[in-house]
Formats: C-alpha cells, sequence, structure tokens
C-alpha cells in the first residue's frame, strides 16, 4: 500500500517533497542501477519530519509495541518512530554486531546470503511489532526480519520503507503481512540506463 492512496494522503505535498528530496545517483554501486540516495532526506529537516511524521500518524493507535530497524538505514527512521508512539526499537543486525545471545535468520540474496540477528530477550511473545526500513526491492530482507520477530513469538503487524516499488517482485514472501510504502524510486532525468533495469537501491 502506498501512502497516497490512503484516504486523507492523496495529493499529499508532503510526499512529493519527500521524493524530490531523495537524490538519485546513477549506476551505483554498479552499471545500471539507479540508487536511491536517502541522505540528502536527512539534509533536509523538513521533510525528514515529514517521513517521520506520516508513520507516526499510522502507526500511533496500533497497538504496537516494539519497532524493529533492519540494519542500517532502518536504524534511521525506526527510534524516531518508536519514541513518537510509545514504542521500543529493537535493532536487527547484521551476524557478530550483537554482543549478548542472538538469534539468527539467513536469507537469500541475488548472489549469496546473509543473515539477521536479535538478541535473546529483546521482544516477548505476543507483542506487537513494525518492521522498518529504508527501502524494499525483492522484499528478501523484510521476509527475513518478519520470519525473525515470529520466532520470538511477536505479531508482525506491518512492514514500513519510505522507497519502493507498487509491485515489489518478491512482496509474496512477506507471508501475507501488509507492506505501507511513502514514495515510488525516481529515475534520474536525462540518464540513460539499459532498457528494463529496475530503478532500486539493492536488490534485498
Amino acid at each position: 500500500m502506498f501512502a497516497g492512496d490512503q484516504n486523507g494522503l492523496q495529493d499529499d505535498p508532503r510526499l512529493k517533497a519527500i521524493s524530490e528530496a531523495i537524490r538519485v545517483v546513477p549506476h551505483f554501486p554498479k552499471p545500471g542501477i539507479m540508487f536511491q540516495d536517502i541522505t540528502t532526506l536527512l539534509l533536509d529537516h523538513k521533510a525528514f519530519k515529514d517521513t517521520v511524521d506520516i508513520f507516526v500518524d499510522r502507526y500511533r493507535e496500533m497497538g504496537i509495541s516494539v519497532v524493529a530497524g533492519v540494519e542500517a538505514r532502518g536504524f534511521i527512521f525506526g527510534p524516531s518512530i518508536a519514541l513518537a508512539i510509545g514504542a521500543k526499537f529493537v535493532p536487527l543486525r547484521k551476524p557478530r554486531k550483537l554482543p549478548g545471545e542472538v538469534i539468527s535468520e539467513a536469507y537469500v540474496l541475488e548472489y549469496g546470503t546473509d543473515c539477521l540477528e536479535i538478541h535473546v530477550g529483546a521482544v516477548q511473545p505476543g507483542e506487537r511489532a513494525l518492521v522498518v526500513d529504508d527501502l524494499v526491492a525483492t522484499g528478501g530482507t523484510l521476509s527475513a526480519a518478519i520470519r525473525l520477530l515470529e520466532r520470538v513469538g511477536a505479531q508482525v503487524v506491518e512492514c514500513a520503507c519510505v522507497v519502493g516499488l507498487r509491485e515489489v517482485k518478491g512482496q509474496h514472501r512477506l507471508n501475507g503481512k501488509p507492506l505501507y510504502i511513502l514514495v515510488e524510486p525516481r529515475q534520474q532525468t536525462n540518464c540513460s540506463a539499459p532498457s528494463g533495469i529496475i530503478p532500486l537501491l539493492s536488490l534485498c
């Protein structure tokens, strides 16, 4: 679901400003990829605040007690959302980054595999969780986050991303969990890219 499809947010100028604040870097980190650089969004105080505010307005009354941020850019938006809705923030980290006892969940990338980890005891059975990341492409990382949280007994309410396609290629991986996206990825104007290239930050 896109924020612009939601009642009250159609033609909301904040969404246009958020989209325009994200810099597009052609052919990074490899040819054909249109990198959606959110660091420029963070430099724009109003656009950054509007990004957080839209998420907060959506989740404030959903009874969410856990905001789980996916390393690394989920750590940028997740804590602000958690503070505003009265939830705790739980980082989902890459291997060997958490010092305590962890539970791990592996997932497949386009070339190889990766893993997310969570501290044992960070989430209690029955807690309602929101998963936050900056961008969704194939859904593989979000899928791993959902599985990891469900293994510790959490109820995943929704996944939230700043940028994503209307048709996420791997949305079936999300096991029926809703996906809420603010804006679509932009193409860089006056930049020739090979035909058929998807304008994504990464394929994960």
